[in-house]
């Protein structure tokens, strides 16, 4: 279905667009506000230098005198000084503004920039403010429905390995089997060998279903589902995993279950990739009222840029609310930590 939209909403040459914060009508444009805020401080030095110099004992000859040049130097300079001095303090918030603008990134919220009383400058700030606010909220939207569509096709995938190709391979393997009983003695080494590979391409099989969709987080729960992920872990990269789970850990939805179980099972995977780690510490427990998930390892220590996989885990983060962090210290270890915020429900 396509939006439409009313014409007569739509400004047009001779209906000026609604300009203000959000909740704030009647409010002056930004440029209006900042013209009235310049000519007024302007229109206050020249009134002052004017009194100053109506009220003072110093005149102005017709020619000028060399020796008035020097007061009206003076002046003038007075006058300008005072002008910069306050152009620069009530402009100052502009360069925050502009600092806050270089920095922001949506994967980070929270970054605002805060109003300390600046006059016709707080329309602005009001309106940089919501515009990150409406940006951080489409973008949560929109990172939501792609992975529930990742979701969605992992497990899509995942059934059809199980049911289809798993399938198939073990048909082909009971097949192979009563071929390996029936055949000559000098092709039974050469079919067992065969056989084995038929076997182990299974397990893979089965191995990629469950990291596509991990039935047994929804069988036996997150610790199960965390205590089978690093068992696999260690078992296909060799590196030992040492496991401080706690295990009274208060109740949690489902999607944050899943993605608590999808934060740890990258982490894992950037270490068998990058860290070149001997050993590696998983916990997951529960500090002052958050869940809190600590994947450590003692490798390089480096993260020179964060890839897809990391700004993953990042979107995963802010579907829940949790807060992710990731401390890398060269040549010490690479530390992911995310915490989960318990809602009033408790889950």
């Amino acid at each position: 279905m396509t939006d439409t939209v009313d014409p007569a909403a739509v400004p047009g040459p001779d209906q000026p667009g609604r300009t203000g914060a959000p909740g704030r009508p009647g409010r002056r444009a930004p440029a209006q506000a900042l013209f009235r805020r310049l000519f007024l401080l302007n229109g206050l030095v020249f009134t002052v230098g004017t009194l100053v110099l109506a009220l003072s004992p110093a005149t102005v000859s017709s020619p000028v005198l060399l020796t008035e040049i020097p007061v009206l130097t003076v002046g003038l300079a007075l006058i300008l000084a005072a002008n910069a001095l306050l152009l620069r303090a009530s402009l100052a918030p502009l360069d925050a503004l502009t600092t806050l603008m270089r920095r922001v990134d949506l994967l980070r919220t929270g970054d605002r920039l805060v109003d300390a009383g600046n006059g016709d400058l707080t329309n602005l700030i009001d309106t940089f403010n919501a515009m990150l606010d409406r940006l951080e909220a489409e973008r949560s939207a929109s990172s939501a429905h792609a992975l529930a569509a990742q979701e969605g096709e992992r497990q899509r995938i995942a059934r059809e390995l199980h049911d289809e190709i798993g399938q198939s391979l073990t048909v082909v393997l009971l097949g192979l089997k009563r071929a390996v009983d029936r055949a000559p003695a000098e092709l039974r080494e050469e079919l067992h060998a065969v056989q084995e590979t038929l076997r182990s391409s299974l397990d893979d099989v089965g191995r990629v279903a469950r990291r596509l969709r991990p039935d047994v987080l929804e069988d036996l729960g997150l610790l199960s589902a965390m205590n089978a992920l690093a068992t696999e872990f260690s078992q296909v990269s060799g590196v030992p995993v040492v496991r401080r789970s706690k295990p009274d850990l208060p109740a949690l939805s489902a999607e944050k279950e899943l993605v608590i179980y999808r934060i740890a099972q990258e982490s894992l995977t950037n270490v068998a990739r990058h860290a070149r780690a001997g050993r590696v510490e998983l916990s997951l427990r529960a500090e002052a009222g958050a869940v809190v998930l600590r994947v450590a390892d003692d490798g390089l220590g480096e993260v020179r840029r964060e890839g897809a996989g990391i700004r993953g885990m990042r979107e995963r983060a802010l579907l829940i609310g949790a807060r992710l962090t990731i401390t890398a210290v060269p040549g010490s270890g690479t530390e992911v930590r995310l915490a989960v915020p318990m809602t009033a429900e408790g889950s």
